[in-house]
């Protein structure tokens, strides 16, 4: 069939649409102001494009309409969910940042058992994204257990502003790019295998799956809807989305769901240095709740 007897199809109007400097401040201003997170001038283009498939499906022509629904009354009842859904950034990857699970395995857990006996240990994984890092935390539990012989229980809360990746989370379902690398006993062992050999895909035993629990969380809520205290808090590589009055603000709220002497783990490439905080330092990115 020659080529001649195709065209382009034309771009939906969403496409066509520009956010200008205006509506992106207004825009800025609101996400930062729902969900701390800082979106500066350099990111008008992210923004433009992921809020473009929001347009679509709403059948809306321009940004200025899109910005004025939203910031209405109904618009913050029914669009908010979705548009944080879009701009919140989710990368994450099962051991991401390897040496915090080795702290883990070698000090906390040995720690906490010998001195706990049957009581669980209780984690929190405070931006816990699609689950690797939840689940990585309950692997690393299985891999305590199966070669210390020893039986304990535990269990991981993990949440997230973003309802798409939470229902990701809680399927436990990854394509198998996201465990290249991984040593295969580690999936033999926590990992089944789709059997649609077209569409390949992994999901965690539920074996593992059932130590998670997940549920949608603001860190900017006044107070968190978390009714327990946690023996470890993993907060990592969200917080550098948030200006530093944020952060601290942030940090300090989570620590009072800590137990005193728990253990806090940040991003490595975040830091508390000059914030008033009830956490000691312990290793690069590891600090304890004095």
């Amino acid at each position: 069939m020659p080529d001649n007897d195709y065209t382009i199809p034309p771009l939906p109007s969403s496409y066509r649409a520009q956010l200008s400097d205006a509506e992106f401040a207004r825009l800025s201003a609101f996400i930062y102001n729902v969900a701390g997170i800082k979106m500066p001038p350099a990111k008008r283009i992210m923004l433009q494009s992921r809020l473009q498939k929001r347009l679509r499906e709403l059948g809306m022509d321009s940004f200025k309409e899109y910005t004025e629904y939203l910031l209405s009354e109904r618009g913050k009842q029914e669009e908010l969910i979705q548009m944080l859904d879009v701009v919140s950034t989710n990368k994450t990857d099962f051991f991401r940042e390897p040496v915090h699970f080795d702290f883990l395995r070698e000090t906390i857990l040995p720690a906490h058992y010998q001195a706990s006996g049957a009581r669980p240990i209780k984690i929190w994984s405070a931006a816990c994204s699609s689950g690797e890092e939840p689940y990585t935390i309950a692997m690393t539990i299985a891999e305590y257990c199966r070669i210390k012989g020893v039986q304990y229980d535990y269990s991981i809360v993990g949440t997230d502003i973003s309802t798409k990746v939470l229902k990701m989370a809680e399927n436990a379902v990854y394509k198998m790019d996201k465990i290249e690398g991984m040593p295969l006993e580690i999936l033999h062992r926590y990992f089944l295998r789709s059997k649609d050999r077209a569409n390949p895909t992994v999901r965690v035993i539920p074996e593992l799956r059932r130590h998670v629990k997940v549920q949608r969380m603001n860190f900017m809520d006044e107070t968190y809807p978390i009714n327990e205290t946690f023996d470890v808090v993993f907060c990592r590589n969200v917080l550098i989305y948030f200006d530093r009055p944020t952060q601290e603000k942030v940090i300090g709220k989570l620590c009072t769901k800590l137990k005193q002497g728990g253990y806090f783990f940040l991003g490595h490439s975040e830091s508390i240095m000059n914030m008033s905080l009830p956490l000691q330092a312990v290793r690069p990115t590891i600090f304890r709740k004095i």
